[in-house]
């Protein structure tokens, strides 16, 4: 959600809507487009009033080169700019992750919105901001006035989004109400830590309910709009929580009703194939679905018992971001090579390392799918099974049968395997049952939790794991992070100071950049300066010179410092050299992997 102040102002008449005439003049008078151009527009005024489409929309549509620098094309955010500038009142970008929907529905009804075509976007104490896509007409002003009893600030915006929210946020606020009206007003909804009686308490709204069912597809949807990797619903005291993660930050969206959340919650579950009725054990399960663009998406659902309820989260696992090409991921150059030679091997053990959303799951699978000919046979044992793929063989972990990490491996073995990928080395009669899959001739991938490469020699070691089968089985270790990625419409030149740097690549000397990219902020991305996230790897081989550090009194400096003396890139240094290229910040990089590491 942005403003942006207006200077110049064009004196119309109230009451004058907005037409194909007016703005073209407004184009030819600011400079946007020529004489010529706003002839051909106007020649084609028949056609555009037969389609009945906003003049801004239908303008969009030409493709109009803009006159004026930067020379872009003319599009409907552009044009609602130029509009709000000539109105003398401020552009505003909607932001749907920034709008209170409960509150700014109440301020009017969907058919007065839609009757003038104006949308509240922001309720403040003594002011109310009302988007309109006609800023000459003011038939609405006193009334609305009169019944808020707040000043009215007028302000310009997509008539498009205009539209299609207005529709989406009165959708929503309704099917809640609806939703809650099934259920008493005033029950928090405390299930675990509290129990409050009702006398004369009405049923809870049912997850079937074509209300919440609307809720539950208006979330999905919105979730994949707006990029999201994972989707949390957390029940407090009065009211849920809905929050989205994007670009590994959260926002909140949406506070529901309890008596609602816990109806969509419920939804969710038996869309996931889970326990409804048991609410005091987590639980996993899954669902997919579709995005608006038609893509299949798969969905992990997991449930957790908290004071007022159950916690939801769904990570959401988009088959194009999961299966990458290497260099979209961030694996570039040496480091690219490294991996290639290090997944070139017929038979060991590959490890990748990271924390939890370290980007593990898309550079496994990115890797598995490169791997998964028609001549290999690729199974994995996954816990849960993160991306159902076509090309593998997939089985999942399950406790409740005695089928854990090492049972299934050992199953695996017998299935005539070329690759077998273990989602985690939990414990050490895994890491046994992968080295032994290893010594027998197949290439196994797995991850660890450790803060680098180097340390993930250290874990095996505390596992249990003797230290001459690491060496004959370990072929290569790499850690990762993700960090955000500057976004392209906003981000610009600055100096960087030569101690930030030395933070960065100490105790390596690398040469000072002469100037660096730096985060902005624009409406494309929030006003956070960033816009998607890219990794940064550390790739460790397991030359013949490294098997010589991993034994059981393996010196984790000394095979850092060596591994380094090998080629190894330290986190950080990836980091820098993103930086360099102008695709991060020195901060962004600091804040992922921190001052200790490398």
């Amino acid at each position: 959600m942005s403003l942006t102040t207006s200077s110049k102002k064009l004196d119309r008449a109230p009451g004058t809507p907005v037409d194909l005439a007016g703005v073209v003049a407004a184009l030819v008078a600011t400079g946007h487009i020529a004489e010529d151009a706003a002839q051909g527009l106007l020649a084609l005024r028949r056609d555009r009033d037969a389609l009945r489409k906003p003049v801004l929309a239908w303008l969009a549509e030409q493709n109009l080169l803009d006159l004026a620098p930067p020379h872009r094309t003319l599009d409907i955010e552009a044009l609602t700019r130029l509009l709000a500038e000539q109105a003398g009142q401020d552009y505003f970008r909607i932001d749907p992750l920034k709008i209170d929907v409960a509150q700014i529905t109440q301020v009017m009804s969907y058919a007065f919105t839609q009757r003038h075509g104006i949308l509240a976007v922001e309720v403040r104490a003594h002011e109310v901001l009302i988007a309109s896509t006609e800023p000459w007409i003011t038939s609405w002003e006193a009334d609305l006035e009169h019944v808020l009893q707040k000043r009215i600030r007028r302000v310009v915006a997509n008539p498009l989004e205009i539209r299609r929210l207005a529709t989406e946020f009165y959708s929503l606020a309704n099917s809640i109400s609806q939703a809650s009206r099934t259920g008493t007003k005033n029950v928090p909804g405390l299930s675990n830590l509290e129990q409050m009686l009702e006398l004369g308490n009405i049923k809870d709204p049912e997850a079937n309910d074509q209300h919440i069912v609307s809720i539950v597809d208006w979330l999905l949807q919105y979730a994949f709009d707006q990029r999201a990797s994972d989707i949390h619903i957390e029940p407090r005291r009065e009211k849920g929580n809905v929050r989205f993660r994007i670009d590994g930050v959260l926002y909140t969206v949406y506070a529901l009703p309890m008596q609602v959340m816990n109806a969509v919650t419920s939804r969710l579950k038996i869309l996931g194939r889970m326990n409804v009725a048991e609410k005091r054990r987590p639980q996993d399960g899954r669902l997919k679905t579709k995005s608006p663009s038609g893509e299949e998406i798969e969905l992990r659902l997991s449930t957790l018992p908290t004071a007022f309820g159950e916690k939801l989260v769904m990570r959401i696992f988009d088959p194009e971001v999961l299966l990458r090409p290497f260099e979209t991921l961030g694996l570039l150059g040496e480091d690219l090579a490294r991996w290639k030679a290090i997944i070139g091997h017929n038979h060991g053990i590959v490890i990748i390392t990271g924390p939890t959303g370290s980007g593990k799951t898309t550079t496994l699978y990115s890797t598995l799918k490169l791997l998964a000919t028609e001549e290999v046979n690729v199974c994995t044992i996954e816990d849960p099974i993160e991306m159902v793929e076509p090309r593998f063989n997939q089985m999942q972990v399950q406790d409740n049968i005695d089928l854990d990490f090492a049972t299934g491996v050992k199953a695996l073995l017998r299935q005539d395997p070329d690759i077998i990928m273990i989602g985690e080395v939990r414990d050490l009669p895994t890491a046994e049952m992968a080295i032994q899959a290893a010594l027998t001739g197949h290439l196994v991938f797995t991850t660890l939790h450790t803060n680098d490469a180097p340390s993930a020699i250290t874990r095996l070691l505390e596992l249990g794991v003797a230290p001459y089968l690491i060496k004959a089985t370990v072929v290569g270790v790499v850690a990762q992070r993700l960090v955000r990625v500057l976004c392209p419409h906003c981000k610009g030149e600055a100096s960087i100071g030569e101690e930030d740097w030395k933070a960065l690549t100490s105790p390596w000397k690398v040469r000072l950049p002469k100037s660096v990219s730096t985060s902005v902020g624009c409406l494309e991305c929030r006003e956070t300066g960033f816009k998607g996230r890219q990794g940064i790897y550390e790739v460790m081989p397991m030359t013949e010179t490294l098997q010589r550090f991993a034994d059981d009194k393996s010196d984790l400096p000394k095979l850092r410092q060596e591994a380094y003396k090998e080629g190894m890139r330290s986190l950080r240094l990836s980091g820098a050299q993103k930086v360099a290229a102008g695709q991060t910040t020195v901060s962004e990089v600091l804040r992922v992997v921190g001052m200790s590491e490398g």
